[in-house]
């Protein structure tokens, strides 16, 4: 998930450098990634998990969530409007318990992929606010590696998804920006990225 990142943020500095403009005012497209906590398909899980333990008396520990981590892309139509969409990645693993006898391991995997709006309520040259509203859908993968009768089957499962951020801040040059978003959603409740505008 690292490497990930790490790769979306040089793919971003490359882009920005490759364009050399003239004001704020003439770019048109954004692309962002980002790292985000508490995402839509985490609380789920929290649920799930909380469900199977009171049906069949399984346990979980070393419980880890990776993600989500997100790459967006906006076209500006207006000042004020981006249209585009975002692409969400997420993880969850843990080992699984009955009768405090580790019997495997699960891992949850969420691909998401979401058209979306932005709304810029404040566009200055270094500094800018913003709104951002997505609505689309979820595979969710599910793979086990257990070793007895309690075996379960692999699973996968498409549900609808969203991302609602109430507010987002930017800061930066005009072309290259660190954000962080509020809100709720896949993408997380709370999330902090780069953004590259040209």
């Amino acid at each position: 998930m690292k490497q990930f990142f790490m790769m979306v943020v040089v793919f971003l500095m490359a882009t920005m450098s490759s364009n050399a403009q003239t004001g704020y005012s003439d770019t048109k497209h954004e692309i962002a990634g980002s790292l985000g906590a508490l995402s839509t398909s985490q609380w789920l899980d929290i649920f799930e998990e909380v469900s199977v333990i009171l049906v069949t008396g399984a346990e979980y520990e070393d419980e880890s969530f990776t993600g989500p981590v997100s790459v967006e892309y906006f076209y500006r139509a207006k000042n004020w409007l981006g249209i585009g969409g975002i692409f969400a990645l997420g993880q969850n693993s843990q080992n699984i318990l009955i009768n405090k006898e580790k019997l495997g391991d699960l891992k949850h995997t969420y691909y998401t992929l979401m058209p979306a709006v932005k709304f810029d309520w404040l566009r200055k040259k270094n500094f800018g606010m913003y709104s951002k509203l997505a609505f689309g859908a979820t595979l969710r993968t599910e793979k086990d590696n257990l070793k007895d009768e309690h075996h379960m089957e692999s699973d996968s499962q498409i549900h609808v998804n969203w991302q609602a951020s109430l507010i987002g801040i930017e800061a930066g040059s005009p072309y290259v920006r660190g954000f962080l978003e509020l809100g709720a959603g896949e993408q997380g409740t709370a999330l902090i990225g780069l953004r590259c505008k040209f």
